[in-house]
């Protein structure tokens, strides 16, 4: 089983100004069970946008995966941004 859950295209005119090293790229999350010890993992994909193919795909355990979700929710308290 592999399942998209949700795709997004980074776009640069999001950035603050200034910030000119940034690369445009598109994340993935998805969800797949395709491996040797059926357990299912999180897939999360970036990409330089226009690139597929050229990025990085992480396969998360559950625990990581929680890990990321807590590290993201963490960062959007610190700039005062509700869950």
């Amino acid at each position: 089983m592999r399942r998209s859950i949700d795709v997004v295209q980074f776009d640069i005119a999001d950035l603050p100004e200034g910030l000119d090293d940034a690369t445009p790229a598109t994340w993935t999350i998805a969800v797949s069970d395709d491996y040797d010890d059926a357990v299912a993992r999180t897939v999360l994909t970036v990409e330089p946008l226009g690139k597929p193919g050229e990025g990085l795909v992480l396969h998360l355990a559950p625990d990581n995966a929680r890990r990321l979700r807590k590290a993201l929710a963490d960062a959007l308290r610190e700039v005062g941004e509700k869950e």
